[in-house]
């Protein structure tokens, strides 16, 4: 879709519309996006000049030729359009666009944006007319590159469904509601607007740069909440009201006449009209008082619209609409998309906005749908996402075309999932088995297969106490007793149990394996985790994993899981024909009994082998019940089944990797390894048997190739096994070029290597018995063992290695998560990496942080079980100060029931263990035993709580929590991550964690479920993005910019602007822009990943503070510190939500804000702010750690731009002193160091001289720097340590910024490029504040360009004295020129002509490994 209009900023086909109300259902897989050309829908037109203007790229322009041309194959043509009105408007299209892409682009026109019913006619030059159906192409029509043709929209009839969604949509452009306003474009115009005000003045006076919030409000970020939410726009009031009449529905003998629905309207001049809307049009009746009357009551009042109509009869409606118009168009495109799954948002507004009057609101909640469609068939997701899957896929547009279907589906599905999960917790929507006991309840709503898990871990903890043993046995015995029964109830006939089983594996284990006496004696336990909340999370992984395997004629369901009030809910997509009839013959592959009988199928085998090999399975042979041997290639227990589409499905894919050998005790059963773990050993394997180019690889193996184990997938959170690596991780690694040399070394499932040679048998160490060969059952088992052992010994120390070193340095617990995954780490062992770790504050800090927070999530959502409807906001108050207050006791009616209902949730929490939800509980008629509910929640306090969170962090993570750890932890990161994973919505006001209650009810906003999903986007995109990357690393930005725009263009294709790979690419292509010269192009880029960043990951993810970091590092490469810094005070206030103030991110921030506020002359802040971030470096990572040593760096030049040449030598003989011992004497650093150090001597010896000599000193220089530091205790005491030598041992290798989301893949690149990067300033020697210090530290900024191209170019590095790449200065060097902003690299000057571009990949890797 490559068109665009050419009238009105939001006419770029960038923004998604309400869904064209007379498209039918399977329409949502139909394009959702346009997107404008590369060039221009990046934002910058004059990227070639800026290219051309360098020498360093004019001699890559012929290797680019071909990129260019593949990306010039979209040719678009102008096409004018009539509309309905009589209007004319141009559109840019090209000839492979829908006819759906031309609808969405009128969607976004302003002159068309509030027509939705109308049919397309194609007029060509031949005068023959083209009547255009939504799914065709225009090129299958007619030929528009000839010009001459010109498109008319023709007014369609209405029908009840058509005139509702337009009534709607008119609604939706009358609010601005849908308009999300980032705070950076807010901070920008009104700076623009501050600056024309004093160009309008005659005596302008230079505005004076503000200062930053105090330093302390780091530590006190409470305080802050409040500005960290803008009040939502200020409304446009159109009408009054716009509700349907009484006079609903329309009387059998006026709808014969036409009339379909009527409605009371209220303008602003005070006059209500009933308006009539009928097939044809709008009209305003003569209805009066409570009687109908349809006549007309001005002949003049008639519209095809209701905008139109209203536009008549109110000159204050248009007025008002057209402001409206202009406020949107005045906004960045990207701020009136709306996301498909937008984030949980944690923080609501405080005050608590007044709930007003609406009547449109009302009449929205009045019908329940959850999630179905009120008119016309319910969707098929099954048939829509399997027929995606089929479109065919052999060219380009093909591609972009299925990848789009697939996205969209994919993205229905899980939004109406979640609607109908909500239904389903809130007993709104009735199970289809209601007689039966209620652990083995299913649901079925809107084609969607709904079943309960349960929380197996907490039954565990159950089991280990001796009063609940007894109960625990009756319960378990009681479902143990039905499953046979199940088997006859839900008449399915001999396949029924499984197959509904199967398609919801987690339904409570429906096939009632659990009642078979001849099962070994751990497998009552096994199955009885069939419906535990690691099957779900390993089911969802098992089938991203064979989705991404494609192989033709193997099928998969889609499916979410939905945690929601404490349940968890897991929705699939139903198995067609599996709820009617019988299909006992459709099992053709696997087990539905724990391997008794085994059926096998030659063709299913083909299948299921062809995708196993891709995922490192092998085909090897089991025994079932009766002794016969069958080759699998998949575990025993998943289901191939053949549905009533005679499609073959493969279910229950809960054990695609295999068992974790490190774990073998009770309840193990699910805990299996990683894929990115299972890649990272092959490739580590075959690197020890194949070539050694391969070896080199070998560094970091577990970071490089969790590339290769995600492949294009959106995964919502906040669980312990959250399903995807983090993109960022993966973005960032490929940087290096390990992305390169882990294809050129094969380790990609698609490869034909050696790696395909190491499978594993995922049915070992567990309780099927296995055929074949000893030797080779043997051998099975130890590859096992190996990649096991791999994990723990490997993976998990190089892990640790590189969060001490900085190379990764995750921000919070989701981001913590995140590395762990791209590493190949489940997150049952964080508590090897708190131990790990111990010595460093602050990732021992954040580790404790998160087992504190995910242990508090399984009980307190535990407790939610147990708790009404009416007392979820009292219950989620109490919990939140049991959690971070005191509360020792409760009431005295409490007090009497603290007894009882402890006991009773005892009880509970066994009665789970056998898979029975306490829904049923809250059904009782006993008023007795729901007083006892009521009060459930109030037997918790403090002590208690926390002596639960410490139980389970033990028998979960075997973490001990140190006594004292409610009083240690950071209470307002943890409770923001607490919210996130409960789905808790509080109000962002000030808080008082010392008192003994800081949460009231009143804070409570929501809760909200909590999803975890799978959505594949296009593989072609992630594709030209990592070959982008490599080309940016080697610093071809031609080729570069062609990669990152193609990935551009297709994903804003696929999935719409609100995309987090979308941000990824206009990040990248802010680097290039950047690096190319064209600031303010970068910029433009930079802030279209900020508005995608807060949109889809939320305000208080840490991508979305860097983005801002990065923003203001942009604006003050632009010499716009004011606006720079209103920009850096919004990511501290971001950092500081998500890690808290101790964290070396917040220190290499505060080491940007001074070195700006040094440019700018303001030395007594700049030295507050390195002071801080000198005593954060020193305590978190210790004194003899290199970012201290940068901030001793930073020191010395701002002292030297004052005059104290004294303080300058001091601090750099520090600097010098610490780089000697990490680094040596022969690198780079140490001796820009020493050259430094040098001149400084120089400098103050030379000051020296002149003083005795009796010449005039700068008055400004020394004395102010000591009448500074005289004002200013804390740093004098700070300046006097600089002058003592360090005496910590501390021996931690270099360390590096951490970036943005779970990064730090690529922090070696970062590490070597900035910390080599000790330059001199503008003035040609070493004066002024350098950008290297800013460079080194900069955490907090997403990868900034230097990231990429330094890591190709930094091994040249010029002698201090001859180089000039410090941006805070005020001169340029004689043929310096495009300085970077703080923190964002050297730009081109720092690129060699010479090619070092050409650079091994070994010399790299030996500079990665300094």
């Amino acid at each position: 879709m490559a068109g665009k209009s050419n009238r009105g900023k939001n006419c770029k086909g960038l923004q998604q519309s309400a869904e064209n109300p007379s498209e039918p259902p399977i329409s949502s897989g139909a394009p959702i996006n346009g997107s404008s050309p590369a060039s221009e829908a990046n934002g910058d037109k004059s990227l070639s000049e800026s290219l051309e203007t360098k020498p360093e790229v004019k001699e890559q322009d012929n290797t680019s030729e071909q990129h260019q041309t593949k990306q010039d194959e979209v040719h678009l043509y102008p096409v004018p359009v009539k509309t309905q009105g009589g209007e004319k408007l141009e559109l840019q299209l090209s000839p492979g666009d829908s006819v759906m892409d031309v609808r969405q682009f009128l969607l976004d026109a302003p002159e068309t944006c509030f027509m939705t019913c109308y049919d397309l006619l194609l007029h060509t030059k031949e005068g023959s007319v083209h009547h255009l159906e939504d799914y065709n192409e225009i090129s299958e029509v007619a030929d528009i590159t000839s010009g001459s043709c010109f498109l008319e929209m023709v007014a369609a009839l209405y029908d009840d469904r058509s005139i509702r969604a337009h009534v709607h949509r008119t609604r939706d452009l009358l609010s601005l509601l849908t308009l999300h306003s980032s705070l950076s474009t807010t901070l920008a115009l009104q700076h623009e607007t501050g600056r024309n005000t004093a160009n309008n003045k005659a005596d302008t006076v230079k505005a004076e740069v503000p200062e930053l919030d105090n330093l302390d409000f780091m530590e006190n970020v409470t305080s802050s909440l409040t500005s960290l939410l803008s009040s939502p726009s200020k409304e446009i009031k159109c009408v009054e009201s716009i509700v349907f009449s009484s006079f609903n529905p329309p009387p059998s003998y006026r709808r014969l006449s036409g009339d379909l629905i009527y409605l009371d309207v209220v303008i602003l001049e005070g006059n209500k009209y009933c308006i009539t809307g009928t097939t044809k049009s709008f009209y305003v009746n003569s209805s009066a008082e409570n009687i109908l009357d349809s006549r007309p009551n001005r002949a003049a009042s008639e519209a095809t619209t209701l905008v139109g109509l209203l536009q008549k009869i109110s000159p204050k409606f248009k007025k008002a609409f057209r402001e409206i118009l202009e406020r949107k168009a005045l906004a960045h495109p990207f701020e009136n998309v709306q996301s498909l799954l937008p984030p949980h948002t944690w923080l609501g507004l405080y005050p608590v906005p007044e709930h007003k009057r609406d009547a449109a609101r009302a009449e929205n909640s009045l019908t329940l749908s959850f999630g179905s469609e009120l008119i016309g068939m319910q969707r098929d997701w099954n048939e829509e996402l399997q027929a995606c899957r089929e479109f065919p896929h052999a060219t380009h547009q093909e591609r972009i075309l299925r990848d789009r279907a697939l996205y969209k589906v994919t993205s229905d599905f899980v939004d109406a999932a979640t609607s109908g999960a909500i239904g389903v917790i809130s007993r709104c929507i009735p199970p289809i088995n209601p007689t039966d006991p209620e652990c083995f309840h299913m649901y079925v709503h809107n084609n969607i297969f709904f079943s309960f898990a349960i929380d197996a871990d907490l039954e565990e903890l159950a089991q280990r106490r001796p009063s609940e043993e007894l109960r625990k046995a009756e319960s378990t015995a009681q479902c143990q007793t039905y499953s046979d029964k199940n088997e006859e109830i839900l008449s399915q006939a001999a396949l029924s149990e499984s197959t509904v089983g199967g398609s919801v594996p987690h339904a409570g284990t429906v096939n009632g394996t659990e009642a078979s006496p001849d099962v070994p004696a751990e497998t009552p336990l096994a199955e009885s985790e069939q419906a535990t909340y690691a099957s779900a999370n390993n089911d969802l992984k098992g089938t991203k994993a064979f989705q991404e395997a494609n192989v033709p004629g193997l099928y998969s369901l889609a499916m979410a899981i939905i945690d929601y009030r404490g349940h968890r809910v897991v929705a699939q997509s139903v198995l067609p024909g599996i709820l009617q009839g019988d299909k006992s013959d459709s099992l053709l592959y696997g087990s539905v009994d724990n391997g008794k009988t085994i059926c096998w199928s030659e063709d299913f085998h083909t299948k299921v082998l062809e995708a196993s090999k891709r995922l490192h399975l092998k085909e090897h042979t089991v025994l079932d019940g009766s002794g016969n041997a069958v080759k699998l290639a998949a575990p025993v227990e998943c289901k191939g089944i053949v549905g009533s589409d005679d499609r073959h499905y493969l279910l229950d894919l809960m054990r695609v990797t295999p068992r974790d050998a490190n774990y073998n005790g009770p309840g193990s059963r699910f805990c299996i390894l990683r894929p990115e773990l299972i890649t990272a050993f092959c490739h580590a394997e075959a690197g020890e048997k194949s070539s050694p180019g391969c070896e080199s690889q070998e560094e970091n193996p577990v970071a490089s190739d969790s590339l290769g184990a995600d492949n294009g997938d959106e995964s919502v959170k906040l669980e312990e096994n959250a399903e995807s690596a983090t993109t960022d991780s993966q973005l960032q690694d490929a940087v290096d070029g390990e992305k390169q040399n882990i294809d050129e070394c094969g380790c990609h499932f698609n490869g034909k290597d050696a790696t395909k040679e190491i499978l594993f048998n995922p049915n070992v160490f567990t309780e099927f018995k296995l055929s074949g060969n000893p030797e080779e059952i043997a051998a099975d088992e130890e590859n096992v063992r190996k990649a096991s052992l791999y994990l723990k010994d490997v993976a998990l120390p190089k892990f640790i290695h590189d969060l001490c070193t900085l190379e990764v340095s995750p921000m919070d617990g989701q981001t913590l998560t995140e590395a762990l995954h791209a590493h190949g780490i489940n997150v049952r062992y964080i508590g090897r990496v708190a131990e790990g770790t111990r010595h460093m504050p602050h990732l021992w800090d954040l580790c404790s942080n998160e087992v504190i927070v995910r242990s508090a999530k399984h009980v307190i959502k535990d407790a939610l079980r147990d708790t009404a409807d009416h007392d979820i906001g009292h219950a989620a108050s109490h919990y939140l100060n049991c959690f971070a207050g005191k509360v020792q006791g409760v009431s005295a009616k409490g007090v009497a029931n603290s007894t009882h209902t402890k006991n009773h949730k005892k009880g509970q929490s066994a009665h789970h263990a056998s898979g029975k939800s306490s829904k049923a509980q809250a059904k009782s008629k006993s008023g007795d035993y729901m007083k006892k509910k009521q009060s459930l929640f109030l037997s918790f306090t403090s002590d208690s709580l926390w002596a639960d969170i410490q139980e389970f962090a033990k028998l979960k993570y075997q973490f001990e929590l140190p006594e004292d750890a409610r009083n240690q932890v950071k209470k307002f990161s943890v409770i923001r991550n607490l919210c996130q994973k409960v789905g808790l919505t509080i109000t962002a006001r000030k808080y008082d964690f010392g008192a003994a209650t800081p949460f009231q009810v009143s804070d409570i906003l929501n809760m909200q479920p909590v999803v975890k999903y799978f959505i594949p986007i296009s593989s072609e995109a992630k594709d030209l993005v990592e070959k982008g990357k490599v080309q940016l690393s080697e610093g071809m930005l031609s080729e570069a910019y062609v990669l990152f725009s193609e990935a551009f263009t297709i994903l804003q294709q696929v999935t719409g602007p609100m995309h987090r790979e979308v941000a990824n690419c206009c990040r990248y292509l802010a680097m290039v822009l950047y690096h190319a010269g064209d600031m303010a192009g970068a910029i433009l880029q930079q802030h279209k990943e900020l508005i995608i960043n807060e949109r889809c990951l939320g305000l208080g993810h840490p991508d979305t503070a860097h983005s801002y970091g990065n923003m203001a590092l942009f604006y003050h490469g632009l010499n716009q510190t004011e606006l720079a810094l209103r920009h850096m005070s919004r990511a501290l206030l971001l950092l500081s939500l998500s890690s808290g103030p101790d964290h070396p991110d917040v220190a290499a921030t505060f080491i940007n804000v001074a070195m700006m506020y040094q440019d700018i002359g303001k030395m007594d802040t700049a030295l507050r702010y390195l002071q801080e971030a000198l005593k954060k470096n020193e305590r978190l990572l210790g004194e003899e750690h290199i970012q201290t040593a940068v901030c001793y760096h930073a020191l010395a030049i701002a002292f030297n731009c004052m005059g104290a040449f004294k303080l300058c030598h001091q601090h750099e003989k520090k600097t010098y002193d610490i780089l000697l011992k990490q680094l040596g004497e022969d690198d780079s650093r140490t001796k820009d160091s020493q050259n430094w150090m040098n001149t400084f001597k120089m400098r103050e010896l030379q000051a020296n001289a002149q003083k005795q000599k009796g010449q005039a000193l700068d008055p400004t220089s020394a004395q102010k720097a000591i009448d500074m530091i005289k004002a200013h205790p804390d740093l004098l005491q700070a300046f006097q340590a600089a002058a003592v030598a360090g005496s910590s041992s501390n021996t931690s290798v270099v360390g590096k910024k951490s970036l943005n989301g779970a990064r730090g893949l690529d922090e070696r690149a970062k590490k070597k490029a900035a910390a080599k990067a000790l330059l001199v300033s503008r003035h040609g020697s070493p004066a002024q504040a350098s950008l290297p210090t800013s460079n080194i530290i900069n955490p907090g900024a997403p990868p900034p360009p230097e990231v990429a191209v330094n890591e190709a170019t930094n091994g040249g590095k010029k002698e201090s004295d001859e180089s000039s790449n410090g941006v805070l200065g005020h001169e340029a060097k004689p043929g310096q020129q495009d300085q970077a902003p703080v923190g964002l690299g050297t730009g081109l000057a720092a690129l060699d002509a010479k090619k070092r571009k050409t650079k091994s990949k070994g010399k790299v890797k030996a500079e990665i490994s300094n």
